[in-house]
C-alpha cells in the first residue's frame, strides 16, 4: 500500500514538472540569468534514459514535492517568494544536476546560488566564495568527477559523496539495523525546501548533535520492532528523511506537509521512546497525504471550528482528520507499550480517550464524502475496543483529568457566550435570585481562532514527570510556567491546589489556567458545583464575573459565580 502511495508521488510530481515547464515556455524571461527550463529537462530525459533509479530517486525526493508545490503557487500568483523567482524555477537545474550525478553522466548545467550555497538535492550542499545574495554557479561532471563553481571560487565533490571536505557538506543518513529490519534516515539540515512553508537557510547540526540523533533513532526503531512490528515493515518505505531540530523541553513538536512525502519535521526529543512515537505520528501523516492526493474523504471546509485534544486552537476539518489518524497511530504505539510502566500506561489512557472523541465528533460531519466515512469506519473499528480495555483505575482517572483540563482551557480562550445569555445572568445574581434562570450550556456562537487569554500544559507536564519517578519537588519549576498550584494539583493535594489557585485568581480574576486549575482541584475533592461549572462553561462564568467587575460594585469571587452558575450544570 505505501509503496502504491509513492508511486502515486511520483506520477503527481512528474505533472507538475510537466505543468512548471508548459507555464515557463511561454514567458521564457522567468529564469533570469540561468538557461531556460528546457535545458533541465533534457538533462532530467538523458538521466531517465540511462539511470531509472537516479531519476526515480530525486523525483521521490522529499523535497522536490515541497519545491514543486511551493513554486507553482508562486508561477500562478505571478510573485517572488523568498528570493526572486528565477532562484525558485532554477532549482530544476540543481535536481537535474543531481540526479545527473547520481547517473554518473558527463554533463555541464548552471544552477541557482544563495549566499553562495549550491544545493545538490539528496547529495549535500556546496560552498562557494561570493559577495552576492543570489547569483548563479556552474555544475560540471567529467570522467565520474564533479565540480561547483562560480567566477571566484570552485568545490570538488569527494568520492564518496557523502563524505566531507572543505567546501562540500553532504546529507548525512543514520543506518540502523534491528534483527533482520533496516532502517535507513536522512537527517537533511541543508535542502533550502526542507522546511513546511518557505525556503530556509542551511543549519548544519555539530557531531555531538548527530550521535544524539543516532542513539535516539536507534533506540526508537528498536521499540517499534518489538512492539509494532507492522510499522516496522511499511515505515521504512514511507518515511524517508527527518528535518532535525532543537530540543523544546516538555515538548515533542513535529510536522510535516502532504507535499513532503517521506519526510518529517522533528524537534528532538529526550528518550527514544518519544522519538518512536513521534515517528510512528509523522509516519501517520505522510500515509495520510498520500491517501489524500488520490482520493477525496471530503469537501473543502476553510472554517476553523473543530476542538481537538492536541492542538490549542480551533482546527479545520481537514486538520482534525489528519489528527485523528496520526493519534491513532500514537494510541497503538502506547497500547503496545501499557503495562511496562505507568507512564506508558497513562499515555495509552489519554491518546485513546481523545482520539475517540474526536473522531466520534467527525463521523457526523456533513463534509464527509462516501470514501471519508468509510476511512474513518476503518478507525473506529480498531480504536473503539482500546476503549474498553483495563487499566488501573488511577491512571485513567488522570487521563480523564487531563482531558477534561484541556478541553476546558480550549472553551474559556475560543468560546464566546452569546451576550443576552451573559446580561440574563448578570441581571439575576444582582437582583439576588439564590439560583440563576435556566440557562444552556453552550454558546450560540461559533469558536474563535482569535484567543482569549494564555495557556499553558504545564499541569499535564507535571503529571507526565510524576509518572517518571522523578522528584517532582525537585524539578518541578524547570517545566515552563508551572506554578505552586500546579505542583499540589500534581501531587494530588488537591485542598493545597485549590487554594493555590484561589490566590492566582485574587492578584488576575481572568486567569484561564488558574480558573479551570480551580475547577479541577475541587472537583477531585468531590462533588462540587463550582467545580462543574468551572470545568463544564468556564468561558460563561468568566464573562458573567467579567461583567460584574465592570459594574463598579463590590463583586463576588469567580468561585461564587461558577457554584451560583454549577446549581444548573449537570455532572
Amino acid at each position: 500500500m505505501v509503496r502504491r502511495l509513492r508511486r502515486a508521488e511520483r506520477s503527481r510530481r512528474k505533472l507538475l514538472l510537466r505543468a512548471l515547464m508548459e507555464e515557463c515556455a511561454k514567458s521564457p524571461e522567468l529564469t533570469g540569468p540561468l538557461p531556460p527550463l528546457d535545458a533541465a529537462w533534457e538533462l532530467l530525459a538523458r538521466v531517465e534514459g540511462w539511470s531509472s533509479k537516479a531519476f526515480d530517486h530525486l523525483l521521490t525526493h522529499p523535497y522536490t514535492g515541497t519545491w514543486a508545490g511551493y513554486t507553482t503557487r508562486l508561477l500562478r500568483s505571478g510573485i517572488d517568494g523568498t528570493g526572486p523567482l528565477w532562484i525558485h524555477l532554477g532549482h530544476l537545474h540543481a535536481l537535474a544536476g543531481a540526479a545527473a550525478i547520481r547517473a554518473g553522466l558527463d554533463f555541464d548545467v548552471d544552477v541557482p546560488a544563495w549566499s553562495g550555497n549550491v544545493a545538490l538535492p539528496s547529495l549535500g550542499m556546496a560552498r562557494l566564495a561570493t559577495t552576492a545574495q543570489f547569483s548563479v554557479a556552474r555544475v560540471r561532471g567529467e570522467d565520474g568527477r564533479y565540480t561547483v563553481s562560480n567566477e571566484i571560487s570552485a568545490v570538488r565533490l569527494p568520492d564518496p559523496l557523502d563524505s566531507e571536505t572543505p567546501g562540500w557538506w553532504s546529507v548525512r543518513r543514520v543506518h540502523t539495523r534491528v534483527g533482520s529490519h533496516r532502517f535507513v534516515l536522512h537527517l537533511d539540515d541543508l535542502d533550502p525546501y526542507r522546511g513546511l512553508y518557505e525556503p530556509v537557510p542551511p543549519q548544519r547540526l555539530d557531531t555531538a548533535e548527530i550521535a544524539n540523533w543516532q542513539r535516539l533513532i536507534g533506540e526508537a526503531c528498536a521499540l517499534i520492532v518489538k512492539h509494532l512490528p507492522t510499522f516496522a515493515e511499511t515505515m521504512p518505505i514511507g518515511l524517508q528523511s527527518l528535518v532535525p531540530k532543537p530540543q523544546v523541553p516538555y515538548r515533542n513538536p513535529s510536522a510535516s506537509t502532504g507535499e513532503a512525502f517521506g519526510s518529517a519535521v522533528v524537534g528532538r526529543p529526550t528518550d527514544g521512546a518519544s522519538l518512536a512515537a513521534t515517528l510512528i505520528h509523522e509516519f501517520q501523516h505522510i500515509v495520510l497525504g498520500g491517501v489524500l492526493h488520490l482520493t477525496r474523504l471530503y469537501h473543502a471546509d476553510p472554517r476553523e471550528r473543530i476542538y481537538v485534544p492536541w492542538r490549542d486552537d480551533p482546527r479545520p476539518f481537514s486538520g482534525a482528520m489528519q489528527g485523528v489518524y496520526a493519534f491513532f497511530g500514537v494510541a497503538a504505539f502506547w497500547r503496545a507499550l501499557a503495562g511496562k510502566s505507568a507512564l506508558a500506561t497513562f499515555e495509552f489512557a489519554y491518546s485513546r480517550l481523545q482520539s475517540w472523541r474526536t473522531l466520534q465528533e467527525l463521523r457526523n460531519d456533513e463534509v464527509l464524502t462516501g470514501a471519508g466515512r468509510r476511512f474513518l469506519d476503518g478507525i473506529a473499528e480498531c480504536l473503539g475496543p482500546w476503549q474498553d480495555e483495563p487499566t488501573p483505575d488511577e491512571l485513567a482517572t488522570l487521563a480523564k483529568a487531563a482531558a477534561r483540563d484541556h478541553h476546558a482551557g480550549w472553551r474559556i480562550r475560543h468560546l464566546r457566550p452569546h451576550p443576552t445569555m451573559v446580561a440574563r445572568l448578570v441581571d439575576a445574581w444582582q437582583s439576588g435570585r439564590p439560583r440563576p434562570p435556566v440557562i444552556t450550556e453552550g454558546t450560540e456562537l461559533p469558536p474563535t481562532p482569535v484567543p482569549d487569554g494564555v495557556w499553558s500544559r504545564a499541569r499535564t507536564d507535571l503529571i507526565r514527570l510524576n509518572l517518571s519517578e522523578a522528584r517532582l519537588s525537585e524539578v518541578w519549576n524547570t517545566v515552563p510556567d508551572a506554578t505552586i498550584a500546579d505542583l499540589a494539583y500534581a501531587e494530588q493535594r488537591f485542598a493545597d491546589a485549590a487554594d493555590g489557585y484561589r490566590a492566582e485568581l485574587a492578584a488576575d480574576p481572568d486567569r484561564p489556567t488558574a480558573l479551570v486549575g480551580l475547577g479541577l482541584a475541587l472537583s477531585a475533592i468531590g462533588p462540587n458545583p463550582a467545580g462543574r461549572a468551572l470545568l463544564r462553561c468556564p468561558e460563561l462564568v468568566r464573562a458573567v464575573h467579567r461583567q460584574l467587575r465592570e459594574s463598579g460594585r463590590p463583586w463576588p469571587t469567580p468561585e461564587e459565580i461558577a457554584a451560583w452558575i454549577g446549581q444548573l450544570v449537570s455532572a
